[in-house]
């Protein structure tokens, strides 16, 4: 598969604290976070007793990036944040934004996909890094899931 294709691949990118940490996330935090950056942001908190199935209270939110309007879910238990069906660039400003926005200074993010998870590849640390190079490292990850050619 070619670089330019590769680079357009869309699955959901996980993104969590390393194991043993946390990031003190809350759902009115994220929400603040999302509605300074868009105040006509999305924003849904699930009553777990409608969705028993999906293991508790989740909070589905839209967030625009690079122009291209997205939908994500937090979660508290397990901790972690999704982009659904972001490319690795899209994913690279999202964890960005979490990095300055939501995680706390200093605090690590790991990150899995969808697809890495089916493969059982492994989390990840995102790399205080370039843009650029985080794209690198999520291409890489993709490459590391097989399956795509």
């Amino acid at each position: 598969m070619q670089a330019s294709e590769l680079a357009e691949l869309r699955t959901m990118y996980i993104f969590s604290p390393p194991p043993g940490q946390t990031w003190g996330l809350t759902y009115s935090a994220l929400k603040d976070r999302l509605l300074e950056r868009d105040p006509d942001s999305f924003i849904q908190v699930e009553d777990p007793r409608s969705e028993p199935l999906l293991g508790g209270r989740a909070m589905h939110f839209g967030i625009t990036l690079s122009d291209e309007a997205l939908e994500g879910v937090a979660k508290l238990d397990p901790e972690g944040i999704a982009l659904n069906d972001g490319t690795a660039a899209l994913a690279a400003e999202f964890s960005q934004w979490l990095r300055d926005q939501i995680v706390p200074q200093g605090q690590s993010i790991t990150f899995n996909t969808e697809w890495g998870w089916e493969s059982d590849v492994a989390d990840a640390l995102v790399p205080e890094a370039s843009q650029d190079e985080v794209v690198e490292q999520f291409i890489a990850h993709l490459v590391a899931t097989g399956d795509l050619d």
